[in-house]
């Protein structure tokens, strides 16, 4: 089932990756996308992705009838058959249809008809768009356990380390019974830790922390990385690299939130560095800054928030050729100098505390925007991060220089085989499509959804935005509704809640500053009267169960109070309601200040949103949600541009780093 005109794996058996997808040319990339999108029709056919439901049927009563010890057997015979004869489907049906049964046995737990397609989408390298709260955590152990018995290692990749943690203890008795090792590798882990963690058949990881170990591999490795070299070490015994290597090489993996994984973080490359100090770094951000605030918006530089960048106009390059003539040192040079002070201006218009940053005990920490959590080991590059630092009054930590570096489409091209789940990737389809060669399959859900969509709200402020949102909470507090407010940023968290505090609401706040909190404030925000504010992050991979009463009162209520960069992001937060067949509701009250909405606003297209709005009406309403609704699909084009420039960017820094004998 692994690609057949794939990249042939390099290290051999050692240490096996996929080489690079393509060449330069176009002809190249046009050859690799066409076989790549052909041999994605012919996978996900309907008919061959519901036939794994006729194959499972066919042995699932043998399985039900054999005692431990048999099924134990029955195992062991069908890790010898996968690994003599491969994954072939009959032999995949047979191990799906064990992992069912096992499963069942441990933990209660039957997979549906949808997870079996679910886990069959899987194994045959592709994505599963499947709805939140459809079971995915448990449909992964289809397909992990049937490569991990034909002996192949298996990566189980999510985006944190508690749901790294709970999801491989929760299921570790169905991979234990199969006679199957499973481990978690978490960030605070060691050296010698990790290491032993990835020596199990099946390791649940993070995207981080799997591409940072790969990284710490690659500088191990260095130039001199081929077969024969790792195997001719292994005469020098404990000092031989291949026993200080963390992964077993990239063979197989399952991306859990695949959306968020692949295409969301996929903007910022994965950097290991070390600390470079300078006498004078704290004198020239602190110069930096002082000139960048001596510019004027508009005349010496254009803030260009679509693109989320600054750039100097030409009475901006004079005016700081003029500033700098007294200063001498770094400023003397014209490129460094304008680096300087475009990074100071980023600092000061771009980056947000609470939005995009925290201060906590001193120190900048950075906040993931696509999921709001805090990103405690990150850190922004070129200078940017002291900038920052110094604006808040901070102590400076030292610049750090690039030791390795992949971005994420390079590293997860690199497995052999790769799938992945999520319940929003429709609309990066084409993307996870020309860029990891991965077809999106929707699953149908295990019962048909309930959820009601109400109609959008959108005001002209913000003002009367929030007195809105006040007024529907305790609208629906007052009858019991528990509700969950999503918010886009910490900031807008905090505006929320403070408004609820003085009309007297209790309510509980999920954002970045609490992240430790986030599974038990989420796993109670179905009970009745309850109001949850969230961030974003709003408890991916957290069930909400409803509490007593709370289904006969429509059940959860969800509001959206901005949109976000994505309209994925969107959609999760709708799909914490109405799961697995629970009636719920759905709303977004917006405005037309929303920080989603500025970057477009000044142009035409705002002049004739304003004609409309003067002129009242339905029209006024439905220009107003076209108006936001292109914002954002501006802003998702804008992040896959990005996205393509960085994949280009990291391809051709690896080709030079790869001529010179240095890795990645």
């Amino acid at each position: 089932m692994f690609d057949a005109v794939a990249p042939a794996p390099t290290f051999d058996q050692i240490y096996p990756e996929q080489g690079e997808i393509g060449g330069d040319e176009w002809l190249d990339r046009f050859g690799v996308a066409l076989t790549g999108r052909v041999q994605r029709a012919m996978r996900s056919r309907p008919e061959r992705i519901n036939s794994i439901l006729g194959r499972v049927a066919l042995v699932a009563d043998a399985c039900q009838g054999l005692d431990a010890t048999a099924l134990r057997e029955a195992a062991r015979e069908l890790k010898r058959a996968l690994r003599r004869d491969g994954l072939r489907d009959h032999l995949v049906a047979r191990a799906f249809a064990l992992v069912r049964e096992t499963a069942e046995r441990m933990l209660g737990m039957r997979h549906f008809d949808v997870q079996l397609i679910g886990g069959w989408v899987l194994i045959n390298g592709m994505v599963a768009e499947m709805h939140t709260g459809e079971g995915k955590t448990l449909t992964a152990t289809l397909p992990a356990c049937t490569a991990a018995l034909a002996g192949i290692p298996v990566h189980v990749i999510t985006v944190n380390d508690y749901l790294v943690e709970r999801d491989c203890e929760l299921m570790r008795p169905i991979y234990e019974t199969l006679g199957l090792t499973v481990a978690a590798a978490t960030a605070e882990m060691d050296h010698q830790a990790r290491q032993r963690a990835y020596q199990a058949d099946v390791v649940y990881c993070t995207n981080k922390t799997v591409v940072f170990d790969y990284l710490r591999d690659r500088i191990l490795l260095g130039a001199s990385s081929s077969s024969l070299h790792l195997k001719l070490e292994k005469l020098y015994g404990a000092d031989a690299r291949i026993r200080r290597l963390l992964l077993r090489g990239l063979n197989f993996a399952i991306v859990d939130e695949a959306d968020s994984v692949l295409a969301d973080e996929a903007r910022t490359p994965l950097i290991i560095s070390a600390e470079v100090s300078s006498g004078d770094e704290a004198l020239v951000a602190r110069q930096a800054l002082d000139l960048a605030q001596q510019l004027v918006a508009g005349d010496d530089f254009l803030v260009i928030r679509a693109e989320r960048r600054v750039a100097l106009t030409e009475a901006g390059h004079r005016r700081v050729v003029d500033l700098c003539q007294a200063l001498g040192g770094v400023w003397a040079g014209a490129m460094r100098r304008e680096e300087l002070v475009t990074q100071g201006l980023s600092a000061l218009h771009l980056f947000v505390r609470d939005e995009h940053y925290l201060v906590r005990d001193g120190k900048i920490q950075v906040v993931d925007e696509f999921t709001g959590r805090v990103m405690a080991d990150r850190s922004w590059g070129q200078g940017l991060h002291q900038l920052i630092e110094t604006k808040e009054g901070c102590e400076l930590t030292s610049r750090k220089e690039p030791l390795a570096r992949i971005s994420y489409q390079r590293f997860f091209r690199r497995y052999l085989h790769l799938s992945g789940m999520t319940g929003t990737a429709k609309e990066v389809a084409g993307e996870l499509g020309a860029v990891y060669g991965l077809a999106v399959v929707p699953v149908p859900t295990h019962r048909p959804s309930k959820r009601i969509y109400v109609p959008d709200r959108i005001f002209e402020t913000e003002d009367e935005k929030w007195h809105c949102v006040a007024d529907r909470v305790a609208e629906l507090n007052a009858r019991g509704v528990p509700i969950l407010l999503g918010t886009r940023s910490v900031a807008a968290s905090e505006v929320a809640s403070r408004l609820l505090t003085e009309r007297g609401l209790a309510h509980q706040v999920l954002n970045a500053k609490q992240d430790g909190e986030e599974a038990a404030i989420v796993a109670e925000a179905g009970e009745p009267g309850r109001i949850t504010i969230a961030t974003n992050m709003a408890g991916r991979g957290t069930d909400i169960k409803l509490g007593s009463g709370v289904e006969e009162l429509g059940g959860l209520h969800v509001i959206l109070s901005e949109r976000h960069e994505a309209g994925r992001i969107d959609r999760q937060l709708g799909g914490r309601c109405a799961r697995q067949g629970d009636p719920g509701h759905f709303e977004a009250i917006l405005s037309l200040q929303d920080p989603l909405v500025l970057p477009f606003t000044g142009g035409v297209l705002e002049w004739l949103l304003r004609r409309f709005v003067r002129r009242g009406g339905p029209r006024a309403e439905a220009a107003k949600k076209r108006f936001i609704d292109f914002a954002q699909w501006r802003t998702e084009w804008t992040q896959s541009g990005i996205r393509r420039k960085l994949l280009k960017s990291d391809k051709q820094q690896g080709d030079i780093l790869s001529f010179s004998g240095r890795p990645e």
